[in-house]
């Protein structure tokens, strides 16, 4: 299905096969949780890497999304051995990145921040500039393919530190590095508990000493204290999923996740915060079920959270682990809660709002792409 200037004057039916029309944007999403299974299986093949638990496309795919689905961020994070195993050169990560863009882009991505943990990517003898170098390449060579078919996208980077290691310093004083090359901004990830953000104080600092932003991985599998030391120790602009925010609010008898429409809620002092501050929450609806965030898109809290217009945004996560997409996330939550183009308009400015370009670029994206784009579906 299209849009053309004829349809303007009327909306564009919403349904699954249209979503790809929509402009999106995507702030959340692990260059290691999105490869091509076919990618995987060549560069496995191309590097001699011989443990991946399946031979063939269709049984490699399935065997990530199942292992996925445990219900455990641990066991989650446990599929990522063998996608980083394959990206350890410097053609193997651009390959991988220009395939994040093309992909990307084919679903109606507009503007993405990928991120990635640099530190792992050094078992073949890279360096931390050489692993960021090659992404960036990737990026930039996918983006031009992409607007090669008539589907531009803007890719910028993030990167990573790992919460269990010792790096974190070094990998913000990377992304400060490469600040003007395509990165921008820092991340830390992996298991939350047992590894408070606030072990990276440091990094931090750094970060804020060179005002440079960074997103924090936080209330996800971890409760309302990883949010509590995210914002209020860390200094985070972003929270990396953020579902725990839920903890701290209390809700009238009666009101369901899937309600049009929220009184009466009454909100502690850190969830006011994050919602006075217009503190961007990254959701990633299909992942956090898997990992146990939540129990089910029936009882996933995004709703409840838009309604109460905390600054809520739409992400993957990992599209391999998850069999997701953004079109198809914006579907998950369409059927779950009703939305239609105008709320999804609404979490796009959301995302781009929240981005970590210069104000100027995100206001150029708001209203030269994502507004019109939007207007066109509308009617």
């Amino acid at each position: 299905m299209s849009a053309t200037p004829s349809s303007r004057n009327r909306p564009v039916a919403f349904d699954h096969a249209s979503v790809i029309l929509a402009p999106k944007v995507l702030l959340h999403d692990h260059l290691d949780g999105g490869l091509r299974p076919q990618t995987v299986l060549e560069l496995a093949r191309e590097s001699g890497y011989d443990e991946l638990p399946a031979d063939d496309v269709e049984g490699l795919a399935r065997w990530f999304r199942e292992s996925a689905d445990s219900g455990s961020l641990v066991r989650y994070l446990e599929t990522f051995t063998h996608t980083v195993a394959v990206m350890q050169t410097a053609p193997a990560l651009r390959r991988v990145a220009g395939e994040c863009a093309e992909d990307l882009a084919a679903d109606g991505v507009v503007y993405a921040e990928i991120r990635f943990a640099p530190e792992q990517h050094l078992t073949d003898g890279l360096s931390l500039d050489e692993v960021v170098e090659a992404v960036l390449e990737g990026f930039v060579e996918g983006a031009e393919a992409a607007a090669a078919v008539g589907k531009p996208i803007e890719v910028r980077c993030l990167v990573t530190a790992m919460r269990h290691a010792a790096r974190s310093r070094e990998i913000a004083e990377l992304a400060v590095r490469f600040r003007d090359r395509g990165v921008v901004g820092f991340d830390i990830a992996g298991a939350e508990a047992g590894h408070p953000p606030s072990r990276h104080l440091d990094a931090f600092e750094y970060m804020r000493a060179n005002n440079a932003p960074f997103t924090i991985h936080a209330g996800e599998a971890f409760g309302l204290p990883s949010i509590h030391e995210a914002i209020s120790f860390c200094g985070a602009d972003r929270l990396g999923h953020g579902v725990r925010v839920m903890d701290d609010i209390e809700l009238p008898s009666g009101t369901g996740a899937a309600d049009r429409v929220v009184t009466g809620a009454s909100l502690g002092r850190v969830a006011n915060y994050v919602r006075d501050k217009r503190i961007p929450l990254e959701m990633c609806p299909s992942s956090n079920v898997q990992t146990g965030a939540v129990a089910s898109i029936a009882e996933h809290p995004f709703n409840v959270l838009a309604r109460l217009r905390f600054r809520v945004t739409v992400n993957t996560d990992n599209r391999l682990m998850s069999d997701t997409t953004m079109s198809k996330e914006f579907g998950v939550l369409a059927d779950q809660f009703g939305y239609g183009w105008a709320d999804f308009e609404r979490f796009t400015v959301n995302a781009m709002k929240s981005a970590f370009i210069h104000f100027d670029e995100r206001l150029r994206l708001i209203d030269e792409v994502i507004k019109p784009g939007y207007a066109v579906l509308i009617g």
